[in-house]
This record gives C-alpha cells, structure tokens and sequence, in this order.
C-alpha cells in the first residue's frame, strides 16, 4: 500500500487532474497544429526549410498526427495509439530539427542540446500517459 497521504490519493484519482494532465502533455501539440491551420503557408516554409519534401504532404502528416495525436489523448479513445503516434513524431522531430551534436557554437550547441533532451523527456512523458491510461481501461 502506497504511503500516499489520502488528500493526495483523492487529486491523483480526480478525473479532472486526468484531464488536465492530458490536455497539457498534449499542449505543444494541438496548439501547434491550430498555429499551422491558421498559417498553412508558413508551416509550408517550416517543412521546406528542414528539408521535408514534399512539403505539403509533410504539412498534412503533422496535422494529422498533432491534432489526432492530441485529441485521441485527451479524449482517452485510443490515447495508445494517440501517445504512440505523438512519441514517434517527437523523437523524429528532435532528431531532425534540434540536432545538437552538429553545433560548432558552444552557446548554441549547448541551447540546441537542452532543446533535445526536453522532448526527450516529453517522448518519457507519452510513454507514461500510454501505460497509465492502458491500465486504467481506457481504449
């Protein structure tokens, strides 16, 4: 039995600190694929300056997978498959954009460096949300 003082116990089992936790992890997500809908052009630009040919097909696959992504995990329908396409896409995007390895400039590198490991961490993070929402029953 956890020594979790029951107050705690209680905020840990709400349904809305649920919720809120979800809607959160998934915030850098759902806020940039709004941000995207609302300037096609310039997510065009964003794909096309990292390389990712063709661009609107990028652009599309990010929408799909951000927006899905997110709704899927804060609805809870599907949330494994929602964190799981979420992860996947933050790792691949980590590796692409935030390439620290690659920086002559120490201040930069070093920057570009804890760019990286937060969204390793936020990857850390969808793992979590897939294992506690597969126990807790949910699709």
């Amino acid at each position: 039995m956890p020594n979790t003082p029951p107050p705690i116990a209680a905020l840990l089992e709400s349904p809305a600190l649920n919720i809120a936790g979800r809607i959160l992890l998934t915030l850098p997500f759902w806020s940039s694929g709004i941000a995207k809908l609302l300037d096609i052009d310039g997510a065009l630009a964003e794909a096309a300056h990292f390389g990712l040919e063709p661009a609107w097909v990028t652009v599309i696959a990010t929408l799909a997978v951000q927006l899905g992504g997110a709704a899927a995990l804060i609805t809870g329908r599907f949330a494994w498959l929602g964190a799981g396409a979420l992860g996947v896409f933050t790792a691949l995007a980590t590796l692409i954009v935030h390439p620290f390895w690659t920086v002559a400039d120490p201040v930069a590198r070093f920057h570009e460096r804890n760019t990286f490991l937060e969204h390793v961490g936020l990857v850390g993070g969808l793992i979590l949300a897939a294992i506690l929402t597969h126990r807790k029953g949910r699709n």
